[in-house]
């Protein structure tokens, strides 16, 4: 890559050393029935098996291993709808130190409940995230942590498409949701590195559409207002090097609607028994829903990026 504000693919080697002691290996899991249904052959990578149930973790775990002794004294803050403040409590209380985590007051219950369960001291508001974020950092001398727009987290995140490319070298297409973009960029990374012919595909829903937004202005955009029933994906604005890895590396980027969300995350529990939560099932919906067109005979991976789904929210979805 020639342009240095990416992240490289020795950065995401390191990272993978780094935080190897505290993540999971994650599995691939190949679908028979999906493959036939979609003329591919379909693999799931299934990183709702990860530590804290999402991938998240592992950006979290190398940022705060980039720290200094002192800065991991002073502590951290963050925001998040819930699978990277869960990620971040963990990282923190493994290395130390002390998260804060700024969370919407209506963020997911159960993920509230388990980043308080790791450690994290969550602060739940109805005031801009990110506006309540830097005033508690001016407050506490706090460290700032972002969700996805910082060269670690991406770092972090990529090492799953750097164990996808171990796993099956010959990756045609690999597909994940969008929320800030942290993992679509360090995935992206991997993927020039490993195997530059494959495609790459970012999805979001039609409701929170920061990225697609954002490739079409020609610059980094923010919401208005997400919705989506796809929590993980709500992120209120597309980062600016999470933006230059997107399009720089030629990382497609495909809206959808929440009904295919929903049909896709069901289709996951019924054929393949593993719970996905509503963001980590959208790169399957882009194929169900023939948004995103696969080579007949491709080799094509969906991340199911996380498992963190709450069981009110699912009653709602039946």
């Amino acid at each position: 890559m020639t342009d240095r504000t990416l992240v490289s693919h020795d950065d995401i080697r390191a990272a993978r050393e780094a935080i190897a002691p505290h993540v999971r290996r994650t599995p691939m899991m190949h679908s028979p029935q999906l493959s036939d249904r979609l003329g591919v052959e379909l693999h799931l990578k299934l990183e709702l098996f990860q530590r804290t149930g999402s991938f998240k973790v592992r950006g979290a775990l190398n940022r705060m291993a980039s720290l200094t002794d002192a800065e991991r004294k002073r502590g951290v803050v963050t925001m998040s709808a819930g699978n990277h403040a869960q990620g971040l409590a963990l990282a923190a209380r493994q290395m130390g130190s002390h998260a804060v985590i700024v969370m919407p007051s209506k963020a997911v219950k159960s993920k509230v409940d388990a980043t308080r369960n790791y450690g994290g001291e969550v602060v739940l508001t109805d005031a801009d995230l990110v506006d309540t974020m830097h005033a508690i950092q001016a407050e506490r001398n706090l460290v700032v942590v972002s969700p996805f727009d910082d060269p670690e987290i991406i770092a972090g995140a990529g090492t799953v498409g750097d164990e996808i490319f171990d796993d099956l070298p010959d990756t045609d297409l690999i597909l994940t949701g969008v929320g800030g973009g942290g993992i679509v960029s360090g995935v992206g990374v991997a993927a020039r590195a490993r195997r530059p012919e494959a495609r790459v595909v970012g999805v979001e829903p039609d409701g929170a559409n920061a990225m697609r937004l954002s490739l079409d202005k020609g610059s980094p955009q923010k919401l208005v207002k997400a919705v989506t029933v796809a929590d993980g994906l709500a992120a209120p604005h597309a980062g600016e090097l999470t933006y230059a890895h997107v399009k720089q590396l030629g990382i497609e980027i495909v809206t959808i609607p929440d009904a295919a969300i929903v049909d896709a995350m069901w289709t996951i529990i019924e054929r393949c028994k593993v719970l996905a939560e509503p963001a980590a099932a959208a790169g399957l919906a882009a194929l169900l829903c023939g948004a995103v067109k696969a080579e007949p005979g491709s080799s094509v991976v969906c991340i199911l990026t996380g498992g963190n789904a709450d069981r009110e929210k699912l009653k709602s979805m039946a």
